[in-house]
């Protein structure tokens, strides 16, 4: 905002200070300056608006909109003032108002070329594609400069992208557009490559593939160069469209010859050889084969081409992967069809063994092979394996009796080998004797391996991380089989392998799996900060973090750590307008449509809609009649029972489930499957979270005084719609449970590593739901008492005070559920309880629903009680009858208010324990571990004992908290 150049406008250099002060984060003196610039010059506008932006800054939203609507009614033109409401309106989240802006400046200087420019891009911020094609037009009208008038061709695609029916899309707004174009390409106006990627895009999204050709493969297809290979990649993608496989067949072919390394085009060569071997096509006997030159249509061809492919690479002094991986490719397809062994391309086995002696030594060369390996049959596996050890130069050394590798190159060759001996399930096979030697030998390995990155910075990863992961993966599988010691020496070569690689993303994630698996979320919010996770990160691994933080116990990390996530999906909004509008700038039209797209899928992110709904939820748990009351805080949110913001049918599971490193057999790895079933449980949950969220944001609107009995005066008050509100929503509630018990029951088990489960299976089965839909159900039936009144109402009072013991006895068996040591030391191992801890959790959750509904039901007999008092001394009887619900609700408050101080005791009691628990005394006699490792395994067990501290000690703050406000429920 500072850089405003050498001006002579003296108002300019008043303005001086307070440009300063705002650019400084000054904002109290920007306010002052501005107050003292005003009592001297009444009319400079742009003062009061820099006064403004320092008010919205300093959180005085209402005066700061008073001030800026105050300017905005005199419509000013001047630069300053135009600049200054912009970037106000920016920050309020309201740039709607600048396109009024700048409507008024147009009008009052319609030839301004700055000010129509700036309407165009106040629309775009918007979205109003139909205003911004007439604001191009009549930019091009005022300069008749060819970037305004292709604004305006791309606000018509843009129409048609947004339009409803897709009928008016191709009929009217498209072909509109591809005159308008046509019309510039007839005068011989077209100058810029972006204004004939617009042309390709509109004949493209008119399916007139033939004519794109034409254009891409003509005088204007000159013009296309900014991207490498660009007129080849859309030759080919409309040859792909017409099916013209003999043309796709040379092109690739020719590209290949070019660049005999380029992947893409070998899977293209490929596919057409196939397609037109299945077509019978021959080639015609007098023209030429095809447009792009000499076509292969026949098996033998393929053959040749790639045979000579590889020698002509054999020959080069730089070797290249290409070639040889298209042999295997080929092999491969020829298998799937059925006819491999006419063609002698050679054994894959021995193919992939040459490989490896070309380029085992580099990191890619597993992942090259991994697609591969299913050409092996599984009988070779063992002595595939061997045959590439054999090749790689380990020499014995005097104090280790494993062979070890002398440089970097054999030890990335050896990395290699054991890689495919997981991916190739040999060690899934071995039994926990032969799997903790391999463990023992890895972990050497590892150790030895450092040797060679004693140079690298602290951002370098070491070249021998790879051993010290997949130690850590054989110690996963002992784990699951049982083993329990093993998780902590998973922990503690994780721990020793981020000592020595700090920046390894890898071990972080693996190590914040397993913590959270164990029910300690301390260390994980550390790690995580430490990933410094970017811009989209926080919705594609985020969920690392926010499905256990609150679950454990942690909440003011569950409130930060969902802040992260929503300040990145609410900035999407802004930023994507501003992606938007540069793309319009620089003519990158073909982006708009991809940056519209982005925003979008994260708009129906499913990791942002269950952010929002917890973040909601965690508040209201934190500050609902502790710090406010209820109704504040839902007022606040802006929350109401009957709106539903989630976008259900759209949601988008952007998680990425592959983000650790894995080397598991396709039969042990996520599959299709797993993913699709997560993304049910989670939609699941997520329904459930959202109602339990909606129905407690109905209870305010409930709390009215209702005249009884008077149902029309109720209906125009518009409470009975609430409680039919209410109602709905239990119902929708009662089906979402329904659903998610039947879908727990097919009992899936998820890999390891792959989606963790939602909370869902323990919220059924520690009996959380059964209470809080009880209670909902409570909140209708005490409605009904509300209405009908005390008189005529004994069988409505008896079924609440019955729904109130059974909600005590249902309570009750949830704490019972919550019993026992979150920590024990058996055998001299640490055994975690996490479900205790979640159990714990649920148990604040449903308590604080309760009292939430207690203080209904106290809004409601609190008027009646009065009301009776009153009677009573009219009467003046002593034994007017109190109506036993009264008794019922002080009951149930008493039991409320001894269950609560039992649980803050039990909670006293878990936290003595954690303290007095002694890790010194364990035995880590194990004699496998060194002492290297006995020093990171007792830093995890210490880590884990103080985040189970850290939890138990949250819970109980919020429950003494909780244990205030029963007191307070005395009517």
């Amino acid at each position: 905002m500072a850089a405003r150049g050498h001006v002579q406008d003296p108002n300019d250099r008043r303005l001086r200070p307070i440009y300063d002060y705002l650019d400084n984060g000054n904002n109290k003196m920007a306010i002052q300056q501005a107050d003292k610039l005003l009592k001297k010059h009444k009319d400079l506008h742009c003062a009061k608006v820099l006064k403004a932006i320092g008010l919205q800054r300093t959180g005085k939203q209402d005066e700061a909109y008073a001030l800026a609507q105050e300017v905005a009614a005199l419509e000013p033109t001047d630069d300053n003032s135009l600049q200054a409401l912009t970037i106000l309106y920016r920050e309020m989240h309201r740039p709607e108002l600048v396109t009024k802006l700048y409507e008024a400046a147009v009008k009052k200087v319609p030839n301004s070329e700055e000010y129509h420019s700036h309407l165009f891009m106040a629309y775009a911020r918007v979205g109003e594609y139909k205003k911004m094609q007439q604001a191009g037009m009549a930019l091009y009208k005022i300069v008749p400069k060819n970037p305004y008038y292709f604004w305006s061709v791309m606000s018509l695609i843009m129409q048609s992208i947004s339009a409803q029916d897709e009928n008016l899309s191709k009929t009217m707004f498209l072909p509109l557009a591809e005159r308008m174009v046509e019309k510039m390409v007839k005068e011989d106006k077209i100058e810029a490559e972006a204004e004939v990627e617009l042309y390709y895009m509109i004949l493209e999204r008119l399916e007139k593939y033939k004519e794109a050709l034409d254009v891409v493969r003509g005088k204007l297809g000159e013009k296309l160069t900014s991207e490498l290979q660009s007129r080849e990649n859309k030759c080919m993608a409309m040859y792909k469209k017409l099916c013209r496989w003999p043309e796709c067949n040379a092109l690739s072919r020719r590209l290949l010859l070019k660049n005999s390394d380029d992947w893409q085009f070998y899977i293209t060569y490929f596919d057409s050889v196939f397609q037109l071997i299945d077509e019978s096509w021959t080639p015609p006997a007098e023209e030429e084969h095809s447009l792009e030159g000499e076509v292969h249509y026949s098996i033998e061809q393929a053959v040749k081409f790639i045979e000579e492919r590889i020698m002509e690479v054999s020959k080069s002094s730089r070797p290249l992967r290409g070639p040889y991986l298209a042999k295997l490719e080929l092999i491969r397809r020829l298998r799937y069809r059925g006819c491999n062994d006419e063609y002698k391309l050679g054994d894959p086995e021995e193919l992939m063994f040459q490989y490896f002696k070309k380029f085992g030594d580099k990191p890619c060369c597993f992942t090259d092979l991994k697609v591969f390996v299913d050409l092996l049959p599984s009988s070779q596996y063992t002595k595939f394996i061997s045959q590439l050890l054999e090749v790689i130069p380990l020499s014995a050394t005097a104090e280790s009796e494993i062979a070890l590798p002398a440089d970097i190159k054999a030890l990335q060759q050896h990395l290699c080998v054991v890689q495919l001996s997981r991916l190739l399930g040999i060690y899934h096979a071995m039994d926990k004797k032969e799997k903790l030697m391999v463990v023992q030998e890895l972990m050497l390995r590892y150790r030895h391996g450092l040797e060679f990155g004693k140079s690298c910075l602290k951002t370098e990863l070491q070249f021998s991380d790879y051993y010290c992961l997949l130690a850590v993966h054989l110690l996963l599988d002992l784990w699951l089989e049982g083993e329990e010691t093993a998780v902590w020496q998973c922990l503690a070569l994780l721990e020793e392998g981020l000592s020595h690689s700090p920046s390894n993303a890898q071990f972080k994630l693996l190590l914040i799996r397993i913590y959270c698996r164990l029910g300690a979320f301390e260390p994980v919010a550390e790690l995580y900060s430490s990933l410094d996770a970017k811009h989209i990160q926080h919705d594609t691994i985020g969920y690392l973090l926010t499905r256990y933080a609150e679950s454990l116990g942690h909440y003011a990390a569950a409130s930060q750590s969902c802040n992260f996530a929503l300040r990145f999906f609410h900035s999407n909004q802004k930023d994507t307008s501003e992606y938007i509008i540069q793309a319009y700038k620089y003519g990158a039209f073909e982006k708009i449509p991809e940056f519209i797209a982005f925003r979008n899928r994260l708009n129906s992110s499913l990791h942002f809609a269950q952010v929002r709904t917890e973040r909601m939820l965690l508040d209201l748990l934190l500050e609902a009649n502790i710090s406010t009351s209820l109704e504040e805080s839902i007022k606040s949110m802006s929350l109401s029972p009957e709106e539903d913001d989630i976008p259900w049918k759209d949601l988008r599971d952007n998680r990425d489930l592959t983000v650790l490193f894995n080397w598991d057999p396709k039969d042990r790895d996520i599959s299709e499957e797993h993913r699709k079933l997560s993304l049910e449980e989670e939609t699941m949950w997520l329904r459930i979270r959202s109602l339990t969220l909606r129905l407690v944001s109905g209870l305010p609107t409930l709390s009215h005084t209702i005249q009884p009995k008077n149902s029309e005066k109720t209906a125009e008050n518009g409470v009975s719609s609430k409680i039919d509100t209410i109602r709905s929503l239990l119902q929708q509630l009662e089906a979402a449970v329904d659903s998610g018990k039947k879908f727990l029951e097919q009992k899936i088990q998820y890999p390891v590593l792959g989606p963790p489960p939602t909370r869902m299976a323990g919220f059924f089965s520690n009996g959380s739901c059964q209470c809080q839909t009880s209670l909902f159900y409570l909140v209708s039936d005490i409605y009904e008492l509300d209405t009908n009144g005390l008189e005529d109402s004994a069988e409505i009072q008896e079924r609440i005070g019955n729904s109130f013991k059974s909600l005590v006895e249902r309570l009750t068996d949830l704490f019972n559920k919550c019993k026992g040591d979150l920590i024990e030391v058996r055998d001299g191992t640490l055994k975690t309880h996490p479900n205790l801890l979640e159990n714990l959790v649920f148990f604040v959750e449903t308590i604080s629903i309760a009292l939430w509904v207690s203080s209904y039901c106290d809004s409601v007999l609190r008027p009646f009680k009065s009301n009776l008092q009153k009677k009573k001394k009219k009467k003046k009887e002593s034994s007017v009858a109190m109506p036993p619900v009264f008794t019922h609700f002080l009951d149930y408050v008493t039991e409320l208010q001894t269950l609560t101080s039992n649980v803050i005791d039990h909670i006293k009691g878990l936290e003595i324990i954690l303290t007095a628990l002694k890790l010194e005394e364990l035995s880590l006699k194990d004699t496998l571990l060194l002492q290297e490792e006995k020093k990171f395994t007792k830093t995890v067990q210490g880590k884990v004992q103080s985040s189970y501290h850290h939890s138990v000690q949250e819970i109980g703050e919020l429950l003494k908290k909780r244990l205030d406000t029963i007191k307070k429920l005395k009517i």
